[in-house]
């Protein structure tokens, strides 16, 4: 008895599945020209510059920070600095490829960079576009950090091509030129 009803529950269900997955359309007279409906995520920004233009960015490349911060500092693999302040995090060869997830609403670029000082401060960060007239970068500089050593950051480019960042702390300053440019899937290392 408990097979014939599960048998039957299956049949019902199998159905239900086969009729949710046939299409219907409305006929023409049943749809709204006022109204047409949405379908799917809201198309990938189109992009302003291509990877050519990168050539003539002088995009900083990264390499090792101070020694003595490896463990504590985010990017130190991929950094730049001068002895008294370093940025962490840069992309390879000086091209931040920013796929969907380093998106907002705007289409603006946002990104993550970790600093390293020994002169004591807050640090300030502000960033130009290089190549043609655009709104400044956006920077956000958390608190919470001490007067030197790690300090996290956000930088968010507003339109892809050649930016300059420069990051203040104390009477020291470090700046780095990075490539941005949005690509519709994550890059493949």
């Amino acid at each position: 008895m408990v097979a014939l009803v599960s048998r039957a529950v299956a049949s019902l269900l199998l159905g239900s599945i086969v009729i949710g997955c046939q299409s219907v359309q409305p006929s023409p007279s049943a749809q709204s020209p006022a109204v047409s409906p949405t379908v799917g995520p809201t198309p990938f920004p189109t992009s302003e510059v291509s990877l050519a233009d990168a050539a003539s960015c002088p995009t900083t490349k990264g390499g090792p920070g101070p020694a003595d911060a490896q463990e504590r500092f985010f990017g130190w693999g991929s950094s730049f600095g001068n002895g008294e302040l370093w940025v962490g995090a840069l992309w390879p060869d000086g091209i931040i490829a920013a796929d969907p997830r380093f998106l907002d609403k705007e289409g603006r670029v946002g990104m993550k960079f970790g600093w390293w000082h020994t002169v004591e401060g807050k640090v300030a960060i502000t960033g130009h576009r290089r190549d043609k007239p655009a709104p400044p970068a956006i920077a956000d500089v958390p608190d919470g950090y001490g007067l030197t050593g790690f300090q996290a950051s956000g930088i968010t480019f507003p339109t892809e091509g050649c930016w300059e960042i420069t990051g203040t702390v104390g009477g020291s300053s470090l700046t780095f030129v990075t490539f941005v440019i949005r690509v519709p899937v994550a890059p493949t290392p």
